[in-house]
């Protein structure tokens, strides 16, 4: 349970992959380049440049827009002004909360002076850096590199498997260690710190179950962004072609 929950943790490092995960049918293949001056969306589809007030450019090329698509221009650019920052704001508050849920529950069961607990802070610090890789804050704005997905989850879940191997370890010193100091001999400080452990996990999965709702719906709200913003996109590319 205890690799369960942190495994959920990670996801959080790739909103996108966690929107994927409750199949979510749009997959992003562009890079996107916001600053208060424009939104620029680079791809397989070519540079499509917008600024806030609708002037389109295609591949470095002025188009004479219509009022319909430099309107239609304008709500894409503003859905991308909207979305990709709540979408790294919020992965980042979802991966606070977990970090906090599961450090009380390690204050609960095994103590406030546990090295999980720095473990687990060292930890959301990394996992902070990787969703940075995919959506980058820049002095200017954001900048969202499509590429980055598959390799950040990658990522997330080696630095979570790596984090699991010292919790689970320190968990075993620190609870067999309390249980040695508390006196008796060795079997019942063995029971003693089994015991803990399987206190731990019970603590652990209770507190799964509290929020593996709101991972499911996360996702469905990232999944319903990115396709949104998609369908714009190619709604908007399809009516400059064709005009």
């Amino acid at each position: 349970m205890l690799r369960r929950t942190l495994i959920a943790f990670s996801l959080l490092a790739c909103a996108t992959s966690q929107a994927a995960d409750y199949s979510c049918s749009v997959t992003p293949k562009d890079d996107i380049f916001m600053t208060p001056e424009s939104v620029q969306v680079i791809g397989a589809s070519g540079d499509l440049k917008i600024t806030p007030n609708g002037d389109i450019t295609l591949n470095g090329k002025n188009i004479a827009a219509t009022d319909a698509q430099k309107q239609q221009a304008i709500r894409y650019q503003a859905a991308i002004r909207q979305d990709l920052p709540w979408i790294k704001q919020e992965s980042e508050k979802k991966l606070s909360t977990s970090r906090e849920t599961i450090d009380k529950v390690v204050v609960k069961v095994v103590g406030s002076d546990s090295n999980i607990r720095n473990r687990l802070t060292k930890l959301e610090k990394e996992l902070n850096g990787q969703i940075n890789q995919i959506i980058e804050t820049r002095p200017s704005g954001y900048v969202f590199h499509h590429e980055a997905m598959k390799t950040v989850e990658t990522k997330g879940r080696e630095l979570v498997n790596e984090s699991l191997g010292g919790i689970l370890q320190d968990s075993i010193n620190e609870m067999g260690r309390k249980q040695l100091l508390s006196g008796g001999d060795a079997s019942k400080a063995l029971q003693g710190m089994l015991g803990n452990l399987g206190g731990l996990q019970q603590e652990l999965e209770s507190e799964w179950k509290k929020q593996e709702k709101s991972f499911q719906q996360f996702g469905q709200q990232v999944c319903s962004k990115v396709t949104s913003i998609e369908q714009q996109r190619a709604s908007l590319l399809n009516s400059i072609k064709s005009s």
